[in-house]
């Protein structure tokens, strides 16, 4: 008696939640984690930057802490795949900045932006072209307001008159090429009051096939009936208003619902693209009907470019595409050129055929037909414009991992398309990095090229088997050679932001070290000289004595693995108790052994201790194994998810016993944890093994039927392979997962596939076969968990159930079955 006593105490003591899931379903509220670990969730957050096409200023934007839970209960719509505030014509669920200032990037000196409105909410930052100017957003609580702002005197001013329409895809500003004007997205005069539901409908709600394919992955937020359609077209509907630099306004065009609006390079024309009936019921508005038009500057249509249907009928597969003129831009550096894409395979990948893409160019007035510039056998990835004799243009194929990058002539296309670099874009070694660019006299982007113009600057992560080392390299597009001009040294982990010549000889750099945070420095490659540009503070400097080290091992079968090891300051092996474990992870598919087995991280990148994923629990007494590599191989004719369950519990077994044959882990007191996949890896790997005395599974999807169409990478149906999605789903083999596992879902997810019914169906399932689960829902939060009440309540919970069943288990399980 007196033992079980002792034992009851124990568990009173140390264990809450060992209770708390016996009794099925309650109203808690939100509770805080450690002083500790809430002092990491409110730590200031490190500004954001913004450089000016000139380079010559940055704007820093302070960010805020985490938002209250009141500002993600306020009224939201969800249509069509969005969501809005209603009451501001915004987003419902937007990052804002709170304060800026403007930073000398020859002098590194900062000076403050004045003028800034009360409680600032600041968003869609955008500079002039010729970076004398800039503008942004400022979100209240009726409305959201345009600001203009001017370098020369660090001031900004609100635009009157003017209620900007923030509700749809990219910003809504877009500066005029001669930065005296600007245009805006706004909220058409007049608009009236939006529609209100008949409480009594006019009849149900049909949809109809007949005899065609319209296959689609799982999207959530999808329109429903008749009113969400005029819910739809009311709010999304916007006046393009042009606003000099007095602030004079003048309306441009038809209102409508614009998707984005450019003007050309050369200022004369504006391109705009509408969304147009039908809607859909199946597909987000990224799929509506779509309208692209050239405009004069009175508004008045000079050319439509393409009247794109409703693509709701697009095959499946990550090879899959639109039918018609897609991807339809202005060329960079021309006047007044448009260019766009067609697939020659009906966006099916699965046809066999020579060409699957066409990229075209049309100048403004339409005569003729248009120029096809590149002839692509694989699908379309972007195109770099440089100048009158040389462009990039980029193809890549899912299935293969095959990339190709082509050198064309645009003002001779009978030149033909030279082969410039062929790789396996997973090969993360043997990258040879990404072309640098500028902004033109006309605030487009192109290429970065010497007086030569055909050497171009190529920049990476220079990833290797001792970790990443970003480096600047000058590549000669018509031989070949390549040149090291730079790369970053130990102890520091340091990158190209931008290139400040057409020498490569001054340049921006983003440095960091393990206890030094990510800051930014001008370069001068010829004298050696740099210039600190910031100089941010530790975030949580009471933990820079935590312990990092890059972990490498390898999995039974040979493939190279590997993790970010951190232990709790002071932490001796020699001297200390072995610590429970964390191991978080997310899966990712591979085509080949050799890629899966590359490394993708630095050894000198700054030991930030997060609390979104696993590394404040150093503070809490574990050793944490974070981005603990968790490779799914599929070579030759194997797809990678044929062996996924097979390969999760060799990554996770190889995991466990790196950090135990190091003397420090406790292999018996492990747990697992991840976020969306990451949260699906868990619930397979706890029931197809017992490596893991508890996981934490956050945002997943365990039952793969609810996603019939595809899943992440895998492109087959439930009905190409039903076994297979059988297999794939964690749901199916709830009688299997034997150890506790806490489930922590938002109750507003909108993320494709991971439903909130996901955990919910797997939590019922736990509970009816007598397995240990505790489902955790998450009012008002989404994919991501941004309120500062569900953060702290987030980290409760993780806490208290890794202390029951892990770091506290002999204790619990004795406790128990007294």
């Amino acid at each position: 008696m007196k033992h079980a006593l002792h034992c009851l105490l124990i568990t009173l003591l140390f264990f809450p939640a060992a209770f708390a899931q016996q009794s099925g379903v309650q109203d808690l509220e939100y509770q805080m984690p450690p002083e500790e670990v809430a002092a990491i969730v409110d730590a200031r957050a490190t500004p954001a930057v913004s450089l000016s096409p000139t380079r010559e200023w940055m704007i820093l934007m302070d960010r805020p802490s985490l938002p209250g839970i009141i500002e993600l209960a306020q009224p939201e719509l969800r249509l069509a795949g969005l969501r809005i505030n209603p009451a501001t014509n915004g987003p419902s669920r937007s990052v804002a900045s709170v304060g800026l200032s403007l930073v000398d990037m020859e002098t590194g000196e900062s000076h403050p932006v004045s003028g800034l409105p009360d409680n600032p909410s600041i968003r869609n930052l955008s500079w002039s072209a010729d970076g004398r100017y800039f503008a942004f957003t400022h979100t209240t609580l009726e409305d959201v307001e345009l600001w203009t702002g001017s370098v020369s005197d660090r001031t900004v001013n609100k635009v009157r008159g003017v209620q900007v329409n923030d509700t749809y895809y990219g910003s809504s500003i877009s500066w005029h090429p001669s930065s005296d004007k600007l245009f805006v997205r706004a909220v058409p005069e007049g608009q009236g009051e939006p529609p209100v539901a008949d409480l009594r409908p006019a009849g149900p709600v049909v949809q109809e096939n007949i005899g065609r394919s319209a296959p689609a992955r799982t999207y959530q937020d999808m329109l429903q009936n008749s009113h969400d359609e005029a819910l739809f077209e009311y709010y999304f509907t916007s006046q393009i208003i042009e606003v000099n630099r007095s602030h004079d306004l003048r309306e441009i065009g038809e209102a409508g619902i614009i998707r984005s609006m450019s003007p050309s390079p050369n200022g004369e024309f504006l391109m705009v693209a509408f969304t147009d009936r039908p809607f859909s019921y199946t597909v987000p508005a990224f799929r509506f009907p779509l309208r692209t038009e050239i405009w004069d500057q009175e508004g008045r249509v000079v050319e439509t470019v393409a009247e794109i249907p409703l693509q709701d009928e697009v095959p499946i597969g990550f090879n899959a595409t639109t039918t018609g003129p897609r991807s339809i831009t202005w060329r960079n550096d021309e006047p007044a050129t448009v260019v766009w894409v067609e697939a020659q395979d009906e966006g099916d990948p699965r046809q066999q055929v020579d060409t699957r893409d066409i990229v075209y160019m049309h100048p403004i007035p339409f005569t003729g037909a248009p120029t096809p510039i590149a002839r692509l056998e694989n699908r379309y990835a972007g195109i770099m414009w440089g100048h009158d004799n040389l462009s990039l243009v980029m193809e890549r194929w899912f299935e293969t991992r095959n990339e190709r990058v082509w050198r064309i002539n645009p003002s001779n296309v009978r030149d033909g398309q030279k082969l410039v670099r062929e790789r396996n874009y997973e090969d993360r070694y043997n990258d040879p990095g990404t072309p640098e660019m500028r902004t033109n006299e006309f605030g487009y982007s192109v290429l970065v090229t010497d007086e030569s113009g055909f050497n171009i600057y190529l920049t990476g992560m220079g990833a290797s088997p001792e970790g990443n080392r970003p480096f600047l390299d000058r590549f000669d597009v018509i031989s070949g050679e390549t040149e090291r001009l730079w790369q970053s040294e130990s102890p520091n982990y340091e990158f190209v932001v931008t290139l400040l010549d057409d020498q490569a000889e001054q340049f921006i750099t983003r440095r960091e070290s393990v206890t030094v945070p990510p800051n930014f420095f001008l370069k001068n490659r010829s004298t050696g000289r740099e210039t600190a540009l910031t100089d941010f503070d530790h975030p949580n400097p009471n933990l820079k004595d935590v312990h990092r080290e890059t972990l490498t091992y390898e999995r039974a079968d040979g493939i190279p693995l590997s993790g970010t090891l951190l232990l709790p300051p002071g932490y001796d092996k020699e001297t200390d108790e072995r610590l429970p474990l964390m191991v978080w992870a997310y899966p990712r598919e591979f085509r080949s052994a050799d890629a899966a087995g590359q490394r993708s991280d630095s050894p000198y990148q700054f030991n930030n201790i997060s609390y979104w994923g696993p590394q404040w629990l150093v503070t809490q007494g574990y050793a944490v194994l974070d981005s603990a590599t968790m490779p799914i191989v599929g070579e030759g004719d194997k797809e990678p998810n044929d062996t996924f369950i097979e390969q999760l519990v060799m990554n996770s077994e190889a995991a466990i016993n790196a950090v135990a044959d190091m003397g420090i882990a406790d292999p018996d007191r492990a747990a697992i944890g991840g976020h969306s996949y990451g949260a699906f890896m868990v619930a397979h790997i706890l029931g197809n093994s017992d490596l893991f005395k508890a996981g934490i599974a956050r945002s997943g999807a365990y039952n793969r039927s609810l996603t019939p169409f595809g899943f992440q990478r895998e492109q087959r149906t439930i009905w190409d392979d039903t076994d297979l999605y059988i297999t794939m789903s964690p749901f199916f083999n709830a009688h299997n997962i034997n150890n506790p596992i806490l489930l922590i879902h938002g109750e507003a997810d909108n993320n494709s596939g991971t439903f909130p019914m996901q955990s919910e169906r797997l939590y019922q399932a736990l509970q009816g076969l007598g397995g240990t689960a505790r489902l955790v829902m998450l009012p008002h939060e989404s994919h991501g968990y941004r309120a500062r009440e569900s953060v702290m309540h987030m980290l409760w919970e993780t806490l208290t159930w890794l202390d029951t069943y892990v770091k506290h288990a002999d204790a619990s399980v004795s406790a128990t079955q007294q």
